[in-house]
């Protein structure tokens, strides 16, 4: 039998053709937003760096509360679509055949240029949360939610990879199964839920 050389071999790659899918997603539980805000991410950095550490400031309820929603160029208060972009990844384990290393690379959410989608909601309100922190230490959260919610994006996929109705399919599951922000599924509570609204032609 005749050995064919590395040489000989030859690789067909067709040219990448991506389709983009315009969706809106509608909130069907509260959305809670918690960003890290500046102070305390410096405040992280400094243990890091050795620094002493500052005298605790005064609580401002209402300045904290305001630091947790992620905000566009427009100061409307929005959402990385990274946070969408990593529910569909996640979604996959519940999908029999499909890889999340596969789905990871064949589609993208794309918002503005910063990366975040505007959010439309009917209702906002500032929460108090108590939570556990450090070696089993309370403490008060104050964070923003908003109800009523949807967010519109863009999809871009690979077709040759996942069609449409899968991605569909699969940001569906993601809103059932995992959503986004603070106390989601995905993390032991059953917030920031959604499903696909409509799909623009």
């Amino acid at each position: 039998m005749k050995q064919i050389k590395q040489e000989d071999r030859q690789i067909t790659l067709s040219r990448l053709k991506i389709e983009i899918l315009p969706v809106t997603i509608i909130g069907t539980s509260p959305l809670i937003f918690h960003r890290w805000d500046e102070k305390s991410k410096q405040m992280i950095l400094d243990k890091q760096m050795k620094k002493a550490a500052k005298g605790r400031a005064v609580r401002d309820p209402q300045s904290d509360y305001q630091a947790t929603y992620y905000r566009d160029s427009d100061g409307d208060i929005a959402v990385p679509v990274l946070m969408i972009k990593n529910a569909l990844v996640s979604a996959v384990r519940n999908v029999e055949g499909l890889t999340m290393t596969l789905v990871r690379g064949a589609l993208f959410c794309k918002g503005d240029s910063q990366g975040f989608a505007k959010v439309k909601y009917t209702s906002e309100r500032m929460r108090e949360d108590m939570v556990r922190v450090g070696m089993g230490t309370a403490d008060i959260r104050f964070r923003g939610e908003v109800d009523g919610w949807s967010v519109s994006f863009l999809i871009e996929y690979n077709p040759t990879v996942i069609s449409a109705e899968q991605v569909l399919s699969l940001l569906d599951l993601a809103g059932f199964s995992v959503g986004i922000g603070e106390w989601r599924p995905e993390k032991n509570g059953d917030y920031g839920r959604f499903k696909v609204l409509t799909v623009k032609e």
